[in-house]
């Protein structure tokens, strides 16, 4: 198995990406994740059965953006990212457990996003973070302000849109625990 992330598909404003969707071409995260991908091709030319899972956002209070967020968004000072309306992808930690179970009892080769299939645009994630911690969310972080305080990486991550479906789980039959961003984050956040 092999894991990268959904950053390999670039910036794509408002298109549905499945696993069928072109990757990318240009931006650092999507260089790597184009590499990494390549990087198995040795093993599945040899006859071994490779899955490639593109993640999201994974919530969880242990590490990753969610973790970020959390004291800025407790303090009251979270809010609108650059322009609100970038789509963010995310998926729950339990659902991501599963699906890497699930890959490996399941017959699946190829790419795999590990995504939830309820992608929000960044406003709405915010709102929702905002009303799991019981915190407004009124102080936005501009783009120049993204750019600013996180460079590339920042830009690449909180800036750039990516709705991205779980189109291959879906077709398997796999059950998504926490499909709803509010129920996602109440159970991130106990």
């Amino acid at each position: 198995m092999c894991a990268g992330g959904i950053d390999v598909y670039g910036d794509r404003g408002d298109e549905i990406l499945t696993e069928d969707s072109e990757l990318g071409t240009s931006g650092l995260l999507t260089e790597v994740g184009r590499a990494k991908e390549h990087a198995v091709e040795p093993a599945r030319e040899a006859g071994v059965r490779v899955v490639t899972f593109r993640q999201a956002m994974i919530l969880s209070t242990e590490g990753g953006a969610l973790q970020r967020m959390l004291t800025p968004f407790r303090l009251g000072v979270g809010g609108r990212v650059g322009s609100g309306r970038q789509w963010w992808s995310w998926v729950s930690l339990p659902d991501a457990v599963s699906a890497y179970e699930f890959a490996l009892e399941h017959d699946f080769t190829g790419a795999v996003n590990l995504v939830s299939p309820n992608p929000v645009q960044s406003v709405h994630f915010v709102k929702a973070l905002g009303r799991a911690l019981r915190r407004p969310t009124v102080f936005p972080l501009p783009a120049f302000g993204v750019k600013a305080l996180f460079g590339e990486m920042g830009e690449t991550v909180l800036l750039q849109s990516r709705r991205v479906l779980p189109a291959r789980l879906l077709d398997a039959g796999f059950a998504f625990r926490h499909p709803d961003l509010d129920d996602a984050l109440e159970h991130a956040l106990r």
